[in-house]
């Protein structure tokens, strides 16, 4: 079994990026270890303000920390062709090799509909994620190998190529889903599973059908990764931190999916309905260090091995400094 490691969630949606690569360097000075990124076009909301490219901020962040880093998560099948993908995770392990991850999902119309074209139905999104997890997996391997590879297949096509910058060990991709048929799939089909905080039940429910996916294509289900994001708003104050949510990330409140959804405006609209107690089992929001500490520490307890803290007001600074001393050093596997 994995070490615990808790990590930074570099908002990109929040701060600039060099803003976020000071908060990621202050994060591993106060006992924080890796970052996971957000790979977004545009904010949810225009509150948020920013969305710079995920992959430079990454380079940035692996020159800078010593911890692991990953795009949490990228989409592989509209704004790039899945090739590139893999091109910018191979670059990113060659440069620090062993430290990166490839965490993908099925996308959102948010980040997505700026190509243009038919945007299908969540379904639909999965078949092609997991037909671009595919060729990212082939074109590694034969990369790896100094062969060729390509792809004729529903969604995708690639002519003959290979990555020419790429690291005698391919970086795990881990897929990011909340659903019991994905999980099962990116059992089979993955290096490891990305969820987000929810009901514990649920998540053991996932985990189930993970391991159940991992031991039908012969894995060991108990040591591929699990990671988590868990969203939380701490504050001064509890005033403060309902304050935080509603502003920064009331996404958070919204109870309905929201792949559908393309502009920063229209989730703006929807924000005006959402309201603090709409958060309830969704989001922890307090003051209390300790609450949330309890908190995190029974999704440790379920088994993920990685957790990366989003803490959604704009306190970065206190927010990274009050849980270096007062939060992770309490959790244990």
């Amino acid at each position: 079994m994995a070490d615990l490691t808790v990590g930074y969630a570099a908002m990109l949606e929040q701060f600039g990026p060099q803003e976020v690569v000071g908060y990621q360097v202050l994060a591993e000075q106060n006992g924080f270890s890796g970052c996971m990124a957000a790979d977004h076009f545009q904010p949810w909301v225009p509150a948020q303000g920013e969305a710079s490219f995920v992959w430079n901020v990454l380079t940035a962040v692996g020159e800078r920390t010593q911890g692991d880093l990953g795009p949490g998560v990228t989409c592989p099948s509209f704004r790039f062709h899945p090739a590139i993908v893999a091109q910018a995770a191979a670059t990113l392990e060659a440069m620090y090799p062993g430290r990166s991850w490839l965490g993908v999902g099925s996308g959102e119309a948010l980040n997505e509909h700026v190509v243009g074209g038919y945007w299908p139905e969540a379904g639909e999104r999965s078949l092609r994620m997991f037909e671009a997890i595919e060729i990212i997996k082939k074109l590694f391997d034969a990369s790896v190998a100094g062969k060729e590879v390509k792809h004729s297949g529903r969604f995708f096509q690639m002519e003959t190529a290979r990555l020419w910058t790429m690291p005698a060990t391919p970086p795990p991709v881990l897929v990011a889903t909340a659903g019991p048929v994905n999980a099962k799939k990116t059992g089979r089909f993955a290096d490891g599973i990305i969820t987000v905080g929810a009901p514990l039940e649920k998540i053991g429910g996932l985990f189930d059908r993970f391991a159940e996916g991992a031991r039908e294509a012969g894995k060991d289900p108990d040591v591929m990764p699990k990671v988590l994001q868990l969203h939380l708003s701490w504050a001064a104050t509890d005033e403060e931190a309902v304050a935080n949510a509603l502003d920064q990330w009331p996404n958070g409140g919204m109870k309905f999916p929201k792949a559908d959804i393309r502009s920063p405006h229209d989730f703006a609209a929807m924000a005006q309905l959402v309201r603090a107690e709409d958060f309830e089992g969704r989001m922890l929001m307090t003051s209390d260090p300790d609450a949330h500490r309890a908190y995190i520490q029974r999704f440790v307890d379920l088994g993920f091995d990685r957790v990366y803290l989003h803490n959604v007001g704009r306190n970065q600074k206190e927010f990274i400094e009050v849980f270096g001393r007062e939060v992770l050093p309490k959790l244990h596997r």
